[in-house]
This record gives structure tokens, sequence and C-alpha cells, in this order.
């Protein structure tokens, strides 16, 4: 399965079961926001700058950390990935920016404390290969 292919299967899932399938685009969205705007591969490290440059490093560490997960409100994920961006993901899920930024303040925090187990971020490829057992058991999918 593809690193594609893996973010589809999670990213359906982020409509709670409520039909319709998976908002056009969403593997893409998923994939640019957890390697900070950098594509699929290019690692974790630009979300994290994005997290401390909002002021808001603590929070992204603590998902990143081993202890448990602090919350992110749509708000202040709104504020670290930037107006244009947030209005770009919002027309690719065809929804209002809030509920998009709603959408994926319910999944980030788990995706990252995923990707990294040992309390430490991987590289790009390491991400690649994590995600692959990672969406599927996240979402209960098996």
């Amino acid at each position: 399965m593809s690193f594609n292919d893996l973010l589809k299967a999670g990213a359906g899932m982020l409509g709670g079961g409520q039909g319709g399938g998976m908002p056009a685009g969403m593997d893409q969205i998923l994939g640019q926001v957890l390697s900070g705007g950098g594509g699929a591969g290019a690692g974790l490290g630009g979300l994290v700058s994005k997290f401390e440059q909002a002021g808001m490093g603590d929070i992204i560490k603590g998902w990143i950390s081993t202890g448990p997960n602090p919350a992110i409100s749509g708000d202040q994920l709104s504020k670290v990935l930037g107006n244009e961006q947030v209005a770009a993901i919002a027309k690719q899920m065809g929804v209002d920016p809030s509920q998009a930024m709603g959408q994926l303040s319910a999944i980030l925090p788990g995706l990252v404390d995923k990707m990294t187990p040992s309390g430490s971020v991987p590289t790009g490829l390491d991400i690649q290969g994590q995600l692959g057992g990672l969406l599927g058991g996240l979402f209960g999918k098996k």
C-alpha cells in the first residue's frame, strides 16, 4: 500500500462514520500538514517549527513526548497553519474553515503521537514507513 493510500484510509475516518466518504484531497491535506507543508517525506520538523513560531511549541512537543497529548482547538491550529493554508484546506474539504480545523485538531495530536513513539521526531523516510500501520491502527482498521 502506498503512502497516499495509507493517508486515504485514515482520512476516511475523519468524518466519524457519517457516510459520504473522505473529503476530496484529504490524503494530500494530511500529508502536507504532517510534514509542515513540505510534502510527504519532508518530516515533522517543519510542523514543529510552525508550532514554535505560533507560540505553541509546548503543544506539539507534548504530542511528540511519551506523556499525555495536550488538546488543540481549531482556532489554535488555524493560527499555526495560517490563513492561507486554512483556506486552502477548507476549500479542499468542501467545508468552512472552522469545520476543517475542528476535524484536523481532533486527529492531529494522535497522529503526531503515533508517529513519534520514542518521544523524538523521526526523519522523513521513517515517517513514511511508520504511517503504514499507524493510520489503520489509529482508526481501528485492520
